[in-house]
């Protein structure tokens, strides 16, 4: 674990943006998709860690994104070339586009200043979509990562942050897969080579103005 000034140097408000990935109704509320894997974001305390992170950022005026992952009711321009996206389309929720199933999840808050960038196709919530972009015009430098799946969704966006120059930070308890066992392994042996991992009570400790100083 980073010791607290290296993470405070890290997590200026000023440069620093927190990205929640797929936590949506349809992936870990509770009328998700993948029980599984909504039943470990829950019961494991990832998705309330991230919840806090939210409300931490939001009082230090550290920008918010939210990633979230849907299609088009007619699948137009869908990602088709690997199982996990034909077996996403034999679920019986669905990630539809203006549907309950692509809404933020409970008990995370979205703020009116949040960002929600929506994606149609492919792995990653950095690649192809507006994620980046916004990222540079907002003049970030780190990025925290948190959410769904250890799988597949959170590496993804770790590598190609780590590979467009952002500094990222993990909280590894604000973050969830499956199975349970998978998540610590795959911490300590990937995502802690490329990324700061920590814990959410340790950011939360660094998202913190000197006493007087409001957000603008």
């Amino acid at each position: 674990m980073p010791s607290y000034q290296a993470l405070k140097e890290l997590l200026d408000p000023d440069t620093t943006v927190l990205l929640t990935v797929e936590c949506q109704e349809g992936v870990v509320g509770t009328d998700s998709a993948l029980p599984e894997l909504a039943g470990q974001a829950r019961a494991g305390g990832a998705l309330a860690n991230i919840a806090r992170l939210v409300d931490a950022a939001h009082a230090v005026g550290v920008q918010v994104v939210h990633a979230v992952a849907e299609r088009r009711p007619d699948g137009r321009g869908a990602s088709r070339n690997a199982r996990l996206f034909r077996a996403a389309e034999r679920l019986p929720v669905q990630q539809l586009t203006g549907t309950p199933a692509v809404r933020v999840a409970a008990p995370i808050e979205v703020a009116e200043e949040d960002l929600v960038v929506r994606r149609l196709h492919g792995l990653s919530p950095l690649q192809g979509t507006d994620v980046d972009p916004l990222l540079r015009n907002l003049g970030c430098r780190t990025l925290i990562v948190t959410g769904v799946s250890a799988n597949v969704a959170v590496p993804n966006a770790v590598f190609d942050a780590v590979n467009r120059g952002y500094t990222v930070v993990v909280p590894a308890d604000a973050i969830a897969g499956v199975p349970a066992d998978y998540t610590p392994a795959m911490i300590r042996h990937t995502l802690a080579l490329v990324a700061t991992v920590a814990t959410t009570n340790e950011v939360l400790a660094c998202l913190e103005r000197p006493r007087g100083i409001r957000p603008a």
